[in-house]
């Protein structure tokens, strides 16, 4: 018994691979579990009396539990076999392919990440970039809700920062669940977005088994009270103007609802604008049907030389944070009123009249979130020069038209952030900022528009164009 065996190194290294992920399965990985779980429980006692609205138990379910729920739901398999028998495809087949959508549509939310190191991140590259300001929030609107109602941010899209930045800001509110496009599903950002609480929408999908399936997410959470962030634009905004909206996922959101049920659903439209977006020319080339496209590589080169130039800038004491980003938060819709003023029951609605509904709702969201987009020093400023049309404006001159358009705003209602209280100030900011990136040039005391930068004033004048027009035009 006390003989030896000789193997070969191959085998010997083989046996001793086995060993080592045995060891990991039985006794690292239930280690490494529990660890991140004893983290995430005490996070989530630590938030129990913080939080303005509570995390529901949905929210921190099992993602596999969420899955099977999912997967097994009877409206899903119904159109499942139905599917099958129409298109002659296996039934096996078909319900593969619902739990392919079903698992990339839900989340795996982990409290711990979002709380402690999503939002210690956020906050830091917020603040490292931009002078960030929470502006108008609607205090008696939001304490009026009912802390058991299901929340839903709506919001326009100015850039894809604005996830950090509103997440950043709602932190002490609510965990937020936002829908996000194609362009996360890429390794490691993706397992990253889902354990934010993210889930993936496939925008331009013409299955009409997807669309089921995400519908039923949606409305599965929404049911559960899951604070939820959607951009009804569907995209970023190309030319700083508010998109016509896409309501599709408002619509997954409103068709179950009861408005006799115990938890209200409750819209809040949500402002942001920046003094300057990272991905304003990108943006703009994009409606230039001429612009040659760039591919990962040109992208990549483009993101490196943006970086370069701003560490360069930083190390021989140029860099300047990008201005003032602001977030307003505006007066919520209750859905239960909303549905109690007009004698409407989504839920017993035939399909046409229901979509001519949310065609009303979603008007009147987008007028509520227009009301909100804060004014912002280098939007005011950017459209004083763009009306002056190539005329040369002293710096009196300036900021006399200015003062005379925030009067103009400020009587139609608009939320406008004047940093510091001081109006003369702000249009300095917004004036160096533009100056700074050669949109306006300042000669012989005299400051013009750069006529080679018409199509980028016009975009940030564009963030608050709708509220020049009403400032302009009383009726």
């Amino acid at each position: 018994m006390s003989g030896s065996i000789s193997v070969p190194l191959w085998f010997f290294l083989v046996l001793c691979a086995l060993a080592a992920l045995a060891a990991l399965d039985l006794l690292v990985r239930p280690t490494a579990r529990w660890y991140v779980q004893r983290k995430v429980n005490t996070v989530l006692q630590d938030l129990g009396s913080k939080l303005q609205v509570e995390i529901p138990p949905f929210k921190i379910t099992r993602r596999q539990v969420l899955i099977d729920r999912l997967f097994h739901d009877d409206v899903v398999q119904a159109a499942a076999e139905r599917q099958s028998r129409e298109s002659g495809e296996s039934l096996l087949a078909v319900r593969r392919r619902v739990e392919r959508y079903a698992r990339e549509i839900v989340p795996s939310f982990n409290a711990y990440l979002y709380f402690r190191i999503g939002y210690w991140l956020a906050k830091a590259i917020a603040r490292a970039l931009y002078r960030v300001r929470l502006g108008y929030v609607d205090e008696p609107g939001l304490a009026g809700v009912q802390r058991q109602s299901t929340l839903v941010f709506v919001m326009n899209h100015r850039s894809n920062f604005d996830y950090i930045l509103v997440a950043f800001l709602a932190a002490e509110r609510a965990a937020l669940s936002y829908a996000v496009g194609e362009w996360a599903r890429v390794w490691p950002l993706q397992a990253l977005v889902k354990a934010m609480g993210a889930y993936f929408v496939r925008r331009n999908s013409g299955d009409p088994l997807y669309r089921l399936v995400l519908q039923r997410y949606v409305r599965m959470a929404t049911e559960a009270g899951v604070t939820q962030a959607v951009f009804p634009e569907g995209g970023l905004s190309l030319d700083g103007k508010l998109r016509s909206p896409k309501l599709g996922l408002i619509d997954y959101m409103v068709r179950g609802f009861d408005a006799a049920g115990v938890r209200d659903l409750v819209f809040i439209p949500v402002g942001i604008n920046y003094d300057r977006v990272l991905e304003d020319r990108t943006l703009l080339r994009k409606l230039d049907p001429a612009a040659r496209r760039r591919g990962i590589a040109g992208a990549g080169l483009t993101t490196a030389g943006f970086v370069g130039r701003n560490v360069l800038q930083f190390l021989t004491g140029r860099w300047y944070r990008y201005g003032y980003a602001c977030v307003n938060f505006g007066t919520p819709l209750s859905m239960r009123a909303w549905c109690r003023d007009r004698g409407i029951a989504f839920r017993s609605m035939p399909e046409p009249e229901r979509h001519a509904a949310v065609e009303t709702l979603g008007r009147e969201l987008m007028d509520r979130l227009e009301d909100v987009i804060p004014v912002l020093p280098v939007s005011l400023v950017a459209s004083i020069m763009l009306e002056a049309g190539g005329q040369p404006l002293s710096l009196l001159e300036l900021k006399a038209r200015a003062q005379a358009r925030t009067e103009e705003l400020e009587q139609r209602g608009a939320r406008i952030y004047v940093p510091r209280k001081d109006r003369d100030y702000a249009i300095e900011v917004g004036l160096r900022m533009l100056v700074l990136r050669h949109l306006v040039f300042e000669e012989d005391g005299l400051l013009r528009a750069n006529p080679d930068e018409t199509e980028l004033l016009a975009y940030y004048a564009n963030a608050i164009a709708h509220l020049n027009r009403r400032a302009r035009d009383p009726t």
